[in-house]
């Protein structure tokens, strides 16, 4: 009796809209017939339908490919000195100059291996006044290694502090004095400058 004619005209209208086609667009006042999902639910579906178009044979395949392709970029790259690929520890201006600064100049500590090789031999021939050599030429050859290093240190910092007053410095003295260790040609990145020349 008090009802309004609105919702009379409604009602009906909602009633036939609860049996609809798959194809026709649903009524918007009809009940959906099924509850709404959960945001958790509803993102782990798109994931997994995201996910359905490449299985975890080809997704495992295609990570490999990439990280080939990443290391021999970074190959090249320690070879010619490209920034763009070369590691973490070897980036930037810092490290750089740093490398630069080690592969200009003559090193004691980069002819160590060769020096501990002949110590080497020496000290295993059976003769006494041999081995006292050997064990001379070791102490020598640590004392003269330590010494070139503080030096190299020393001058490195102070051209350091004067090129990148603003840079972060952090370990660069150390990385340059682990270089000066290894031998010139098998250091990574290759030596950019020749002995002499300045950095």
């Amino acid at each position: 009796m008090f009802r309004s004619r609105a919702k009379e005209e409604k009602a009906p209208s909602a009633d036939k809209a609860t049996v609809t086609d798959s194809t026709s667009p649903r009524h918007p006042e009809a009940p959906k017939g099924r509850p709404t999902p959960k945001r958790s639910q509803a993102q782990s579906q798109r994931r997994s339908v995201a996910n359905t178009s490449m299985s975890r044979k080809d997704a495992a395949k295609r990570q490999r490919e990439e990280r080939r392709a990443a290391l021999e970029r970074q190959r090249q790259a320690l070879a010619s000195g490209d920034e763009r690929y070369l590691p973490a520890r070897d980036k930037g201006p810092v490290r750089r100059f740093a490398r630069d600064f080690v592969d200009s100049r003559f090193n004691i500590a980069e002819f160590f291996l060769p020096m501990a090789v002949v110590i080497l031999v020496l000290s295993m021939v059976r003769v006494a006044s041999l081995q006292n050599v050997a064990l001379l030429l070791w102490l020598v050859v640590i004392v003269l290694i330590v010494l070139d290093s503080v030096a190299t240190g020393f001058r490195l910092k102070k051209q350091l502090n004067e090129r990148f007053p603003d840079e972060n410095k952090r370990g660069a003295v150390a990385y340059a004095l682990m270089r000066s260790l290894q031998m010139r040609r098998l250091r990574l990145p290759k030596p950019q400058v020749k002995r002499g020349e300045r950095p």
